[in-house]
C-alpha cells in the first residue's frame, strides 16, 4: 500500500471514561478475567484484567488537527465501534474482535483487526486504507504511534466519566460529519426518571481483594449521575487502580450499606461470592438488596448497548 502523504493527525479525547484502558488494557474492549483465586498473586492478576484505570481530572477533547468527513474508520475498541456505527454505519471498515459486538448483525461482515488480548494487527489495519483509526489511550499507544508515523489520522479515547462519553460522541460526529444530537439525547434518557428513592450503595468490583469504586471512576460517576449515595465516593486509599479502593472486611461491616452491587466479571463465580460469610449479617443481605451487574456497562463502559442495559438495571433498583 502506498504511504499516505497527508498530515499526521492525532486526536486525544479525555474526560470520563478511562478504560478505557487501563494498565492491563482491559479497560476497554473486552479484556477478560480469570476465575483462579488460589493465591494472592493470582488474585492480583485477575483484578488487573478486570478493573479499568481511569484518569483523574482531565480537560475536554482537544483536537490537534481536525479530521473532516472520515470515510474509512477502523475502531480498536468496542465502544468506539458501537458509537461510530450509530452515527454513520457505512464508515466502519474494520473493528476489534469483541463479545460485545459479535452478536450484532451490524458488525458481522466487518474485518477483525484484533482478537481478545492479541495486539491489533498493523498490516491488517493499513490494508484497509483507513482515514481514521480509533484506539484506547494507554492500551493502543504503540499502534497509534506507528499509524501516525505512516500519516494515518488517529483518535485516542479515554472514557472514565459520563461527560467523556458525550465528548467522545461529539468528537466522532464531527470527524464523520454526522449528527450527534439523536445519540446524545438518548444518553440523557438513561437517567430518566430520576430515582425517587435512594439508598447508600457499595459496588464491589472484586471480592478478593475487596475493590470498590469511588467517585473518580466510571462506575462511581454513574452513581453520581443517578443521585445515588456511593458510600465511598469521597474516600481515598491505597490501590494500584485509580478510582478504586481496597477495603478491609471490617470496613465493609462498618459501612453496612443499604444496597450492595456485585460485578459479574468474566470468570467470576457469583454464587461463591454471594456465599461469602462477610455479607451474611449486612443490611443489604437481610433485606434482599444484593444485586449482580455485568462487568460491561457498569465497571467498563464496553458499548452503548451495555451502558443502556446497566442504567436500566440501576433504575429498577432505585425506582
Amino acid at each position: 500500500m502506498n504511504t499516505i502523504v497527508s498530515k499526521i493527525t492525532s486526536l486525544s479525547v479525555y474526560g470520563m471514561g478511562g478504560l478505557l484502558i487501563l494498565s492491563s488494557l482491559l479497560w476497554l474492549t473486552g479484556c477478560q478475567n480469570t476465575s483462579n483465586r488460589s493465591s494472592i498473586k493470582e488474585v492480583k492478576a485477575t483484578v488487573a484484567t478486570a478493573i479499568p484505570t481511569p484518569a483523574t481530572t482531565v480537560p475536554p477533547p482537544q483536537l490537534i488537527t481536525k479530521v473532516n468527513n472520515a470515510r474509512r474508520v477502523v475502531a480498536l475498541t468496542s465502544l468506539s465501534a458501537d458509537i461510530t456505527n450509530r452515527l454513520s454505519p457505512t464508515r466502519l471498515v474494520g473493528i476489534t474482535g469483541s463479545t460485545l459486538l459479535e452478536k450484532n448483525p451490524a458488525f458481522s461482515k466487518l474485518p477483525r483487526v484484533a482478537e481478545g488480548r492479541t495486539p491489533p494487527n498493523l498490516e491488517k489495519i493499513v490494508a484497509l486504507k483507513p482515514d481514521l483509526v480509533i484506539g484506547a489511550a494507554g492500551m493502543h499507544d504503540g499502534v497509534l504511534a506507528q499509524l501516525q508515523n505512516s500519516g494515518i489520522p488517529t483518535l485516542a479515547t479515554k472514557v472514565d466519566r459520563w461527560e467523556a462519553l458525550s465528548e467522545l460522541t461529539k468528537t466522532l460526529a464531527s470527524s464523520l460529519q454526522a449528527d450527534s444530537a439523536p445519540l446524545l439525547k438518548s444518553y440523557q434518557g438513561y437517567f430518566k426518571p430520576k430515582p425517587t428513592k435512594t439508598a447508600s450503595t457499595l459496588i464491589l468490583a472484586s471480592d478478593q481483594p475487596l475493590l470498590a469504586p469511588n467517585s473518580k471512576s466510571w462506575a462511581g460517576d454513574l452513581l453520581t449521575q443517578f443521585g445515588v449515595k456511593n458510600v465511598i465516593a469521597d474516600l481515598q486509599g491505597k490501590s494500584q487502580f485509580a478510582g478504586y479502593l481496597t477495603l478491609s472486611p471490617e470496613k465493609v461491616v462498618t459501612i453496612d450499606p443499604d444496597v450492595i452491587i456485585l460485578i459479574n466479571a468474566p470468570g467470576t463465580d457469583i454464587a461463591k461470592v454471594k456465599a461469602n460469610p462477610l455479607f451474611k449479617n449486612l443490611k443489604a443481605t437481610k433485606n434482599n438488596r444484593v444485586y449482580v451487574f455485568d462487568y460491561y456497562g457498569l465497571v467498563n463502559p464496553g458499548s452503548v448497548t451495555a451502558i443502556d442495559r446497566a442504567t436500566k438495571q440501576l433504575r429498577q433498583i432505585y425506582r
